[in-house]
């Protein structure tokens, strides 16, 4: 018989209640118990779903409140020392500040889960760093599960992953892999602790191996393996998102009790491990996307696998199944008014039903699912053969684009002059990156808009009063280049799918970004163009009010392609070229309005790279394309600016040069200028503007503090290049915590401007 297991769930419930409790638990609104319970029950809502789903094992430990690598930090006595907090009696409220600082403390470096849309927290690793086990977090869990009745599999990221995705801190120079020795009794400490409470099966998740890892990390999974091989449980050790196939001998060779691979994908991986002969994990569910499998053509590919195989053959998602919504039943508009699309769809809960069909037609024969059988072959059927998809119009626009299509007129050198023979910015010029606080009036306002309670012209007056607000208090901090605040935006992603066509959107399809933050992510089903004008009009408002310039705020083609669900019928880089030529209509009319500071943000750039570096060259040269396309036919007095985030770039800066943006803007302080040096020692030919405060924590920075990292910049940037600005948006904190910040940036910018005029 056929195994189906889960590997992981979404954490913050079908309507973000997790979300919402934690944010309450902050404000003081409730207290640790409330919290607690509202966590408890979401676990168990969980773990009854996939038991509905007929799973032999539901995932344990998969739940965290904030980030699962920081839960492991803590279980591992890896939690940053510069905290002073004890791994082994670490409050709920000290481990918030580990994740979002404290008056003493930054908070964890964050960055994507490979390339996800997932943020973790990034464990730092000293030469002299000592761990200790720390099993509650999931033995707890485990616990739970079982007084349910449900056979529960604990999930773990395994030791060499958790180092991988760590970094080196100190001033001392080492290999994080030395560590391991020291890591991995603590490992053994904390699987005995689950066999004790009763686990038959744990999992251990070594994503790493779809890395190009060097040769002694591929090395070091041989003593690993066989020193937790001695715990008294089975180990299924799972890979995910991209191909092990090269690591085949290697995998086999391990003296574990099976494996999971990521057949979503990397299905042609299939075919070196299809002789193996232990419990076999085959991820055939799309854990990461949203469109509805072929369940019949899944099963050409696992029954022959099951006639192999027999007992051995388990089935389960390609991952875990965070990073898709909850429920797709909930979507009654989308249903009502997409029915084609809404039937081409499967969130987790269906994704979980879809798992439930493939175990009973190989348990049980397909006949004993016709019916589910036959709506899947129809919902495929009728998505290969829409005419909703495909337009011509747009097709023939990207085929008949002339050469060169995407470089600006002149270089940058030219540019520059152009730009600042108007613009006339002081040495360190100051600017925001987009967003201003999304208050609880513009929420309200927009919720009501949205639900027909308030007219359009209300709204818009609103969205006005709010604008306005922005601009009066940036100019009172007196900020060189202004923005508008994007007050009008839901989301950077989705306020401009909302625009475009080839896009659709949920009421619910919620997913975690990192923490209590979540996005809902539109839907790219079919050809994307831009039918009106998206932005023009609220940014020559806010240019309206001042004298000073306003930049003019995007989402670049790559981010939009990477925070969308995308469609799966033709390449990605089709679909971000699509993208692009929409964006360029929009920027071509903000630069007609008058609008001569145009930002595109590409946060997304880094986690779009293909995990293997063979495939670095060709996804590169696509998404620089489509980068520049989205500005082709500027002038070279229009500056583009552009921003990232979240990511290393020193491995890509040659390609990051060659989008050749006017003004980079990038995440540094949490790091501590650390990128920027990678930036200097590759002299970055444009400008560039480090972070120079984090916007994810309330905290207020030192002027100390500030400067130090300015000065820091200064050192490796020539300063006629260098901009001021915070790290990120300032979307999620509140006005009073954001003037307080920007006033220390602009304080430091003034005294560090009247030292360089000396």
């Amino acid at each position: 018989m056929t195994t189906l297991h889960f590997s992981g769930f979404p954490r913050v419930g079908a309507f973000r209640e997790l979300k919402f409790a934690q944010e309450k638990y902050w404000r003081k609104e409730i207290s640790e118990q409330e919290l607690l319970a509202v966590a408890k029950d979401l676990r168990e809502k969980n773990w009854k779903h996939q038991a509905a789903a007929n799973a032999d094992f539901v995932a344990a430990g998969d739940f965290t409140f904030y980030d699962h690598i920081l839960d492991l930090q803590v279980a591992t006595g890896a939690i940053p020392a510069r905290f002073g907090f004890d791994s082994q009696n670490l409050s709920l409220e000290q481990f918030f500040q580990l994740a979002r600082g404290n008056k003493d403390q930054f908070a964890i470096e964050m960055t994507k889960w490979f390339d996800t849309n997932y943020h973790y927290l990034v464990p730092e690793f000293h030469a002299d760093t000592e761990f200790k086990a720390n099993a509650k977090h999931y033995v707890q869990q485990l616990q739970e599960a079982q007084a349910l009745g449900l056979k529960a599999k604990p999930t773990i990221v395994g030791p060499l992953t958790f180092l991988w995705v760590g970094k080196e801190k100190g001033a001392v120079e080492f290999d994080r892999l030395s560590l391991l020795p020291k890591l991995l009794p603590v490992y053994v400490e904390i699987l005995t602790a689950l066999v004790e409470a009763g686990a038959e099966w744990i999992q251990i998740d070594e994503p790493a191996l779809t890395v190009d890892l060097p040769k002694e990390w591929v090395e070091a999974y041989k003593d690993v393996y066989a020193t937790l091989s001695k715990v008294s449980a089975k180990i299924l050790l799972s890979t995910y998102f991209g191909s092990v196939a090269e690591h085949a001998a290697l995998l086999k060779s391990l003296p574990v009790d099976g494996l999971h691979i990521d057949l979503v994908r990397a299905p042609e991986q299939l075919d070196e491990f299809a002789d193996y002969d232990k419990v076999l994990s085959a991820g055939v569910i799309d854990g990461r996307n949203i469109w509805r499998a072929n369940l019949n053509k899944v099963l050409e590919t696992v029954e022959p696998l099951q006639a192999k195989l027999g007992d051995r053959l388990w089935i389960s998602s390609s991952c875990s199944l965070l990073h898709t919504p909850f429920d797709l039943s909930v979507e009654e508009k989308l249903k009502a008014n997409k029915p084609d699309l809404y039937s081409w769809l499967a969130f987790t809960l269906q994704k979980t039903q879809e798992l439930r069909v493939l175990k009973a037609a190989l348990n049980e024969g397909r006949d004993s699912v016709a019916e589910e059988l036959a709506a899947s072959q129809a919902a495929a059927d009728s998505r290969a053969n829409s005419s909703e998809i495909h337009r011509a119009d747009v097709a023939k626009r990207l085929a008949d684009l002339p050469a060169n299509a995407d470089q600006r007129k002149s270089p940058f050198a030219d540019r520059i002059k152009a730009q600042q023979a108007w613009l006339n910015l002081p040495l360190l010029p100051t600017t925001n990156i987009g967003s201003f606080p999304q208050t609880t009036e513009i929420r309200q306002a927009r919720a009501a808009f949205k639900k027909g309670e308030l007219s359009a012209a209300d709204y818009e007056a609103a969205m006005k009063k709010e604008i306005a607000l922005v601009v009066e208090e940036q100019e009172k901090l007196d900020l060189d280049v202004l923005v508008h605040g994007e007050a009008e935006r839901n989301d950077m992603v989705e306020y401009f799918g909302e625009l475009l066509s080839g896009f659709a959107f949920t009421q619910y399809g919620w997913v975690q970004s990192y923490g209590s933050r979540c996005v809902k992510p539109p839907i790219i089903f079919g050809d994307v163009s831009r039918p009106e004008a998206m932005t023009v009009a609220w940014s020559t408002y806010a240019q309206s009010l001042t004298k000073r310039p306003m930049k003019g705020m995007l989402t670049g083609p790559v981010t939009i392609l990477q925070w969308s669900f995308v469609r799966n019928d033709i390449p990605r880089s089709t679909v971000c070229k699509q993208i692009a030529l929409a964006l360029n209509d929009e920027v071509l009319d903000l630069e007609k309005a008058g609008i001569k500071v145009i930002q595109i943000d590409e946060p997304a750039i880094r986690e779009g790279l293909p995990l293997k570096r063979a495939d670095w060259d060709a996804y590169l040269n696509w998404a620089g394309e489509s980068f520049r396309l989205s500005s082709t036919g500027c002038e070279d007095s229009t500056q583009i600016h552009t921003h990232m985030c979240y990511s290393e770039f020193n491995d890509i800066l040659p390609a990051i040069a060659a989008m050749d943006a006017d003004v980079i803007t990038i995440e540094t302080s949490r790091s501590d200028m650390e990128l920027l040096t990678a930036f200097g020692e590759f002299k970055y030919p444009n400008d560039i503007g480090p972070g120079v405060y984090d916007i994810h924590s309330p905290r207020v920075p030192t002027e100390a503090e500030v400067e130090h990292l300015l000065r820091k910049a200064i050192e490796v940037v020539p300063v006629e290049r260098l901009w001021v600005n915070p790290d990120c948006g300032l979307k999620t904190r509140g006005w009073k915590e954001t003037l307080e910040q920007l006033q220390v940036m602009m304080n430091v910018t003034h005294k560090l401007r009247a030292e360089l005029a000396k």
